[in-house]
């Protein structure tokens, strides 16, 4: 070997761990770029629910409260009667998710794993309803539910959430992605569909079913749209219809005590999270290793 081939063979894994170190230095820079997007937000809102409602606005403006104190949270629990706000939001997001799961779980089993007629054209149908807004059918389902007498009752926020296009749609891969023979097998055992469903689907389908719940109880515990159009009375208000109370009639109210309220709404959100953040890891890591 000469001494150029010797050079070359030498310097090639220093030119490779270079061209690493430059990979995992960029990657690291953009996750620094994008935590500062995602965690600024919050974390101003954390800083502005501590200043007095004079620092609110003070310029220049200074990210750390000069005198924090918990004032704006006392005034939210004296504005709102947040018990029973987080008490309606709760009951409502959490039978919401409960049915999503149900609902995903025996729809994407049907779609993935049952042969019927009609069964790709009916499954194109539900992929088409998630390209709907929301807008579109707020007045049809508003008129249906004012005529079965659910008006202005924490049961028409539920009942129409319930049935979920997207869990169908998550629920049928994930199905799908189990193997057929266990149907087989358990046919031949002399178990019903159901009774396969139940016994031998279900219990490998916990972590696409946790993905779904937790997904249903974020987005349905900030929803605003529907409770606005559907609750009248103050009793059955959800969380986000009361902390637009705080703004005041014409939007007077203080920015501090605002952000205070939204504060404690990301609580019981963050806390689902945290609690099934290794169950939906699971879901979304579920067969990779296939």
């Amino acid at each position: 070997m000469t001494i150029l081939q010797e050079r070359v063979t030498t310097t090639a894994p220093l030119v490779k761990r270079k061209k690493r170190d430059w990979s995992v230095a960029i990657r690291v820079l953009v996750l620094l770029i994008a935590s500062v997007f995602v965690l600024g937000p919050v974390l101003w809102t954390l800083s502005t629910s501590l200043r007095p409602p004079s620092e609110s606005f003070k310029l220049p403006p200074a990210f750390l409260p000069l005198n924090p104190d918990l004032a704006s949270y006392e005034q939210v629990f004296k504005q709102l009667n947040i018990v029973a706000l987080v008490v309606n939001s709760a009951l409502v997001t959490g039978l919401i998710a409960v049915g999503q799961m149900i609902t995903a779980a025996l729809a994407g089993y049907a779609f993935a794993h049952l042969r019927f007629r009609g069964r790709g054209a009916l499954f194109s149908i539900v992929l088409a309803t998630m390209m709907v807004p929301a807008q579109v059918t707020i007045v049809p389902v508003f008129m249906l539910i004012r005529g079965v007498g659910l008006s202005d009752t924490l049961l028409a926020l539920i009942i129409p959430a319930i049935p979920t296009a997207f869990g169908t749609f998550l629920m049928r891969q994930y199905f799908m992605g189990l193997p057929g023979e266990l149907a087989e097998a358990a046919a031949i055992d002399g178990a019903s569909p159901w009774r396969t469903f139940r016994s031998v689907y279900a219990p490998l389908a916990m972590p696409g079913l946790a993905i779904v719940g937790i997904l249903a109880f974020n987005f349905h515990w900030n929803e605003f749209f529907r409770p606005l159009i559907m609750t009248i009375s103050e009793q059955n208000f959800t969380l986000p219809l009361g902390l637009v109370s705080l703004q005041g009639n014409l939007g007077t109210g203080s920015i501090s005590v605002v952000l205070a309220g939204v504060v404690l709404s990301m609580i019981p959100a963050l806390v689902v999270f945290m609690f099934g953040q290794r169950a939906l890891q699971d879901g979304l890591t579920a067969g990779t290793g296939k």
